[in-house]
């Protein structure tokens, strides 16, 4: 059903496109996280388990609320592990076993890149349409992964 909030057709069809990606992201990113959240161990294990569980509830949080916006466009939100991988741009992580520093190196890389998507998707949003909301939304998605960035860069060091 077509949402009828005042935006023309092609402009809620870019806005729930990019939210898809951003979804997609988020989902992956969750399921990593989660992985990483289980298998940590050595020094700062309490810590780092403790943050992985902080930043995987962020997640899943966060993915909730791309995919209910994306319902409030008038779309439907993907849901299965196919799905998100063909739309998003990050990897599972497939590995047996991931050190520390393998984990957080790789999930500082994915925030950095979903911040890059989320960035483009806002200016894009901005320049083609006029859904400031889903611009204001998408900013505080990418201010959650600065500042988890942030975090896991700090233990990084």
């Amino acid at each position: 059903m077509e949402a009828k909030i005042g935006l023309p057709k092609k402009d809620l069809t870019k806005s729930i496109d990019d939210l898809t990606v951003v979804l997609a992201n988020e989902m992956i990113l969750y399921v990593k996280t989660r992985k990483f959240h289980w298998n940590i161990s050595g020094n700062s294990f309490m810590e780092l388990h403790k943050l992985f569980e902080m930043h995987y509830d962020l997640l899943a949080k966060t993915a909730d609320e791309v995919a209910e916006r994306i319902s409030g466009l008038g779309g439907k939100a993907i849901g299965s592990m196919k799905d998100f991988l063909k739309h998003g741009q990050l990897e599972e992580n497939t590995k047996e076993s991931n050190t520390q520093k393998q984990m957080l190196d790789e999930l500082i890389e994915n925030h950095q890149t979903v911040m890059v998507n989320i960035r483009k998707a806002i200016d894009e949003i901005g320049d083609k349409t006029n859904d400031v909301v889903t611009e204001d939304f998408l900013t505080d998605v990418l201010k959650m992964h600065e500042n988890i960035s942030w975090q896991l860069t700090k233990y990084s060091n």
